[in-house]
């Protein structure tokens, strides 16, 4: 573990179209000891290609033997780090400049090991749209269950107080899922108002579809965190009504 360094998690999985961008956000950062672990879950476009075109050695690739998974291609990219920092980035999102040097000055002024930042929306062509999404100061295991304030693009911790962890092996929600399971040994997610992150809105993503996610939300809460019919139940109740009076 190198001190002071900051390892970049980004999977990827045919984002050659947006990954240039996430890369150019990472490179303009103001904090520069960072290293830019990329996983790719086997794209069949030019990821591959596009990545190779940035020589910086900080930016290091793999490749999966095998498409896998979100969750898989994560894991190894925390497996292969170096940082006494995690920051999570993923492959069409982008960073402002001052992301890194102003998270890691906001988690060493108040001694919290796990944080998150607000951020804002932006559209498929990177265009804002005018939507800002908030943190909340602080996060503990069932605020999470009830509703999610985390943006993944956001989210930083420190390796060397929390140790690695392997990311749930699901399908959508394993980013939740990865909080819920540090949040066992941390007791805060602690929130950082400043917007420090732009996430990108892509036409087709299941996101798009809040109510397609219930699927998702169920397999989470019954075979993740294990939690009982009625209780997965009251948390899936809970999560329909805040998205159904946030259309409003």
């Amino acid at each position: 573990m190198k001190k002071g360094l900051v390892s970049i998690i980004t999977p990827t999985y045919n984002c050659g179209n947006y990954i240039a961008d996430t890369i150019k956000s990472v490179l303009a950062q103001s904090y520069d000891n960072w290293e830019m672990v990329i996983v790719d879950d086997c794209s069949t476009d030019n990821t591959q290609e596009v990545v190779a075109s940035f020589p910086d050695k900080r930016i290091k690739y793999h490749r999966l033997k095998k498409n896998s998974g979100a969750a898989v291609a994560r894991t190894e990219a925390m497996r292969l780090a170096d940082g006494e920092y995690m920051a999570f980035l993923d492959s069409d999102d982008l960073w402002t400049p001052n992301k890194l040097e102003r998270q890691i000055e906001f988690m060493n002024n108040n001694n919290y090991a796990f944080t998150c930042t607000a951020y804002e929306q932006i559209d498929d062509k990177g265009k804002p749209l005018d939507r800002i999404i908030k943190t909340i100061k602080k996060t503990s295991y069932n605020r999470l269950l009830l509703d999610c304030p985390v943006g993944n693009s956001t989210v930083m911790y420190n390796v060397a107080k929390m140790g690695k962890f392997e990311v749930p092996n699901i399908r959508k929600r394993n980013d939740d899922a990865l909080w819920l399971k540090m949040l066992k040994r941390e007791k805060y997610i602690w929130g950082m108002p400043d917007v420090l992150m732009k996430y990108r809105i892509r036409p087709g993503s299941i996101s798009v579809n809040k109510f397609n996610l219930i699927k998702y939300h169920w397999n989470l809460y019954r075979n993740v965190e294990h939690l009982s019919v009625p209780r997965s139940l009251f948390h899936i109740g809970f999560w329909c009504f805040l998205k159904i009076s946030r259309l409003k």
